[in-house]
């Protein structure tokens, strides 16, 4: 009788992932982790049109818009994949998936150069790389260590900041970049995320970010820098469209989506691994493994057919698991329910995009920050052995020097090695790290220290 009343009150526990709590307890939670997800989801979409702007490649309002309904509808799709996976595609774990932040240097220079579809025809390339990687986890996996993937997460958090500045400057292109009221916005959302973040508490810490928005946009209205001519043309409704743009494949542009799929695909092994040791107090199963990087795979080409950019796992949501212990799946599919609702309303699209670069400047530029510190956190979980210094300094040095050249360093080149290796500092650094720790002998803090002894006598 008591078992029987145990499976009952588990079957509607918050902490197991089977559980089926009610509506009450579940919603608020499910609200929690969409607050963590929104903004970060909606901002690559309009980051990269913000860049494309002014541009030969520049895409109209509407397809700016369309962007970020598409953006929430594979959200959706990839959250629901992956705590109700298909034929082994997915996790059958409690994440929140979401446009990823980290592809957005190599979405610009791609985008800049070749234009949108060139940037939709290398992520369905990518896409199923990302899905062959997934099938072969187990053999890829040695190969990136923390040193290594954080090495490249750290890359990415540097190569970002440039593009929050600019914005907090008012945007390049824009003829008025650098007016004072652009600076004063914000520093002003990036003060507001800040007190939230390091003071708030529960869902004033959590949607920190948000609140910062909020906070300088207010502003924004108030300095009349606001343009709210697209809400009010915007439709109430849309539908996800097949192939909205023509795909492309230039080589240089696979190749290098292609690098960033295989790094993102490691990276999602942390964030599963995470998931896995705050929500449930174990390591991840080969199969979960598997399945987080084939849906994430298979996601990434359905985006690539409907507009949608490339998806990862979100870690903010990861934190939440940690902090909460909530898994229950319920809990997850409220919130993949909520982002595909916000994915068939165009005028939550326009009010997104109605909000100045500066003040998406003064909120993303906390988030890089976190990016960068995430990959610096994983280097030094490694040994930081004299080996593992130099693999990881010449990654960065390498990386970030190159896309400081001028045009004339590196004129001699062939177009497909600039654009894969000087367009964003990722792919450089990834290759060398990656390169440099597979052929360097591998030498512990303890035999470096022995080798030394061993010179001192000699």
């Amino acid at each position: 009788m008591e078992t029987k009343v145990a499976k009952k009150n588990q079957s509607k526990s918050l902490f197991d992932f089977e559980g089926k709590p009610d509506f009450k307890k579940s919603f608020p939670i499910s609200l929690q982790h969409l607050l963590a997800m929104i903004v970060g989801n909606t901002l690559p979409a309009i980051v990269l049109t913000g860049q494309l702007a002014n541009t030969p490649h520049a895409i109209s309002a509407e397809e700016s818009l369309y962007l970020i309904q598409a953006g929430m509808f594979i959200a959706a799709i990839a959250t629901f994949l992956q705590i109700y996976p298909v034929m082994k595609v997915g996790a059958k774990l409690p994440v929140i998936m979401g446009v990823s932040f980290a592809y957005i240097p190599v979405l610009t220079s791609i985008g800049i150069k070749y234009g949108i579809g060139a940037v939709y025809g290398s992520q369905l390339v990518g896409g199923i790389v990302a899905f062959i990687v997934g099938m072969n986890i187990k053999r890829i996996y040695k190969y990136f260590p923390p040193m290594v993937s954080g090495t490249v997460v750290l890359t990415i958090g540097l190569s970002l900041y440039p593009v929050a500045l600019n914005y907090m400057a008012g945007g390049n292109g824009n003829p008025n970049q650098g007016d004072l009221r652009f600076w004063a916005v914000a520093l002003l959302t990036l003060a507001v995320v800040l007190v939230c973040n390091m003071f708030g508490k529960g869902i004033v810490k959590l949607a920190a970010i948000l609140i910062g928005i909020l906070a300088g946009y207010l502003a924004s209205l108030f300095l009349n820098i606001v343009n709210l001519k697209g809400i009010a043309a915007a439709a109430w409704l849309t539908l996800p469209r097949l192939m909205p743009f023509k795909l492309e494949f230039p080589l240089d542009a696979v190749i290098t989506m292609s690098v960033m799929f295989v790094v993102n695909s490691i990276q999602a092994v942390g964030d599963l691994s995470s998931t896995t040791a705050g929500g449930l107090n174990r390591t991840p199963s080969e199969d979960e493994l598997s399945g987080g990087i084939k849906a994430n795979g298979v996601v990434s080409v359905i985006g690539s057919l409907i507009g949608g950019l490339p998806t990862a796992t979100y870690s903010q949501n990861v934190g939440i698991v940690t902090l909460t212990k909530v898994v229950s799946k319920h809990v997850f599919k409220y919130t993949a329910i909520l982002i595909l609702i916000a994915g068939f309303l165009p005028k939550f699209g326009a009010l997104m995009l109605s909000v100045p670069q500066a003040v998406i400047g003064g909120a993303t530029i906390t988030v890089f920050a976190q990016i960068t510190m995430s990959g610096m956190k994983l280097i030094t979980s490694d040994e930081m052995s004299s080996r593992n210094i130099t693999i990881v300094g010449l990654g960065i040095a390498l990386g970030m020097g190159i896309v400081q050249l001028g045009d004339q360093a590196v004129g001699q080149f062939p177009e497909w090695f600039k654009m894969v290796f000087t367009s964003s500092p990722v792919v450089l650094a990834t290759v060398v790290v990656f390169i440099l720790n597979i052929i360097l002998p591998k030498k512990s803090l303890a035999e470096e220290e022995a080798e030394r002894e061993m010179m001192e006598k000699e």
